[in-house]
C-alpha cells in the first residue's frame, strides 16, 4: 500500500500531512506516527496531521505526536492544513470551519498569512486540567475564607508554585483547546528548557501531561519564547503555546492584549479580542510531496 503525504511548516515545527479523505491511513495510528516522525528511520516531523471529512463542519483535523500520542488542536498545525485546503481547491471558503477535539476552529485568509480564531481561553483548572490540591481549612476559620479560597482555585493558577528539582517555578496555566504551563525566566535563550521541560511535562501536577512556555517579556508588546511540548520535546514554534502565552501576559499584566510572540522559527500575531476570542496570524508553508510505501 502506497500513501501520498506533503510535507509542512508553520515557523520551523513541522508536519506531515496526509489527506485522509483521499488515501487509506492504517488502523494503528500512533505506531504510523512515531514511524514517520522519526527524523533518523522516518520522514521528520514534529506531527503527523490527518485531513478528514466532517459531519459537523466542512473538514475534520487529528493530529498525532511524534510519540503517537493524540493531542487536542494544534495552532501551527491547522494553518498548514487550512494551505492545504485552499492551494488544492478542496474548498472556496475564505473561513474554513475544522473540527478538532478541541471544538470546531476556524482560520481564515488574510493575504500570505493565516489567521486563526483559537477561541476563548479556559483558565478552570479542572478543564485544563491541573491538579491542585484543595486547602486544608481547620475549625477556627470561617466559612467566608475556605470560599474565598476554593473560589480563586476555580478560575486562575497564576504564579503557583512549582518544585521541579533543584528550582521553584512560578507557573500560570491556560488551556487554548490543550493544556499549556506558562513560565517567566530572565535569559529565555539560554535556559536550560531541554532539561527542564520533560520533568514539567510529565509531573503529577498535570494529569494529560502538559506543553510548557518559557518567555522572557521583552516589553508590552514582544515576548521571546522557547516551547516545550507535550509529545514532540522542544520544537521551533507553538500556535496554541503562544496563544496561551499572549494570554498568561496580559492576566499577569506585562503585557498588552495585542502582542507579538518570537519563537525560535518566527513570529506569531496575538491578539485577545474584547469578544474574549484569541486570534493567531501566521505564515504556512509547503515543503514538498512523496509518497510512503507501507
Amino acid at each position: 500500500m502506497k500513501i501520498h503525504f506533503t510535507k509542512m511548516h508553520g515557523l520551523g515545527n513541522d508536519f506531515i500531512l496526509i489527506n485522509c479523505i483521499d488515501e487509506v491511513c492504517p488502523s494503528d495510528l500512533e505506531t504510523f506516527s512515531r514511524r514517520l516522525c522519526d527524523r533518523r528511520f522516518g520522514i521528520g516531523a514534529d506531527q503527523l496531521l490527518l485531513l478528514y471529512p466532517s459531519d459537523k463542519a466542512d473538514f475534520k483535523m487529528r493530529i498525532l505526536n511524534a510519540d503517537g500520542s493524540e493531542v487536542e488542536m494544534c495552532g501551527n498545525g491547522i494553518r498548514c492544513l487550512a494551505k492545504y485546503i485552499w492551494d488544492r481547491n478542496l474548498s472556496d471558503k475564505d473561513i474554513l470551519n475544522i473540527e478538532t477535539i478541541a471544538g470546531i476552529i476556524r482560520p481564515e485568509k488574510a493575504g500570505d498569512l493565516v489567521r486563526v480564531d483559537m477561541g476563548e481561553p479556559i483558565f478552570e483548572p479542572e478543564r485544563i486540567p491541573v491538579k491542585i490540591q484543595q486547602p486544608e481549612i481547620s475549625g477556627r476559620q470561617s466559612a467566608e475564607k475556605l470560599s474565598t479560597l476554593n473560589s480563586q482555585l476555580s478560575t486562575l493558577v497564576i504564579d503557583y508554585p512549582l518544585q521541579i528539582a533543584d528550582k521553584e517555578f512560578k507557573i500560570t496555566c491556560v488551556s487554548m483547546g490543550n493544556p499549556h504551563a506558562v513560565i517567566v525566566v530572565d535569559d529565555v535563550s539560554h535556559f536550560p528548557v531541554t532539561y527542564y521541560g520533560p520533568m514539567i511535562e510529565t509531573h503529577s501536577f498535570f494529569p494529560k501531561r502538559i506543553n510548557v512556555e518559557f518567555i522572557e517579556v521583552q516589553d508590552n508588546k514582544n515576548i521571546k519564547i522557547r516551547v516545550w511540548e507535550r509529545g514532540s520535546g522542544e520544537t521551533m514554534a507553538c500556535g496554541t503555546g503562544a496563544s496561551a502565552v499572549g494570554v498568561a501576559s496580559n492576566v499577569k499584566k506585562l503585557t498588552d492584549k495585542n502582542v507579538t510572540v518570537h519563537l525560535l522559527g518566527g513570529d506569531l500575531l496575538i491578539e485577545w479580542a474584547e469578544n474574549n476570542h484569541v486570534y493567531m496570524t501566521g505564515a504556512a508553508v509547503e515543503v514538498f510531496e512523496g509518497i510512503i510505501a507501507n
